[in-house]
């Protein structure tokens, strides 16, 4: 994968050298983009967004609970009021 970024750096500054910038423009958004996902995996419980969402709150990234994490049981509503 190293491998991978540093040939996408280098084809960005020969794009950029020989003035192609839309080329270089590109590159360097591919580049970004193998950050994030680095940098996605290691946080975990963040995703990426998915482009094209809309609606409030979709700029905003969700909590994703852990693998196995069960919702707790509610409480049963016959109890409120109730002395011991």
């Amino acid at each position: 994968m190293a491998t991978t970024r540093e040939t996408l750096e280098t084809q960005m500054r020969a794009a950029a050298a020989a003035n192609d910038f839309e080329l270089a423009a590109r590159l360097r958004d591919e580049l970004k983009a193998l950050r994030d996902a680095d940098t996605a995996r290691e946080a975990g419980e963040l995703y990426r967004q998915q482009p094209g969402g809309m609606g409030l709150g979709t700029s905003q990234q969700r909590m994703e609970p852990p693998p196995g994490w069960v919702r707790p049981k509610k409480p049963d509503p016959m109890t409120k009021g109730r002395k011991r």
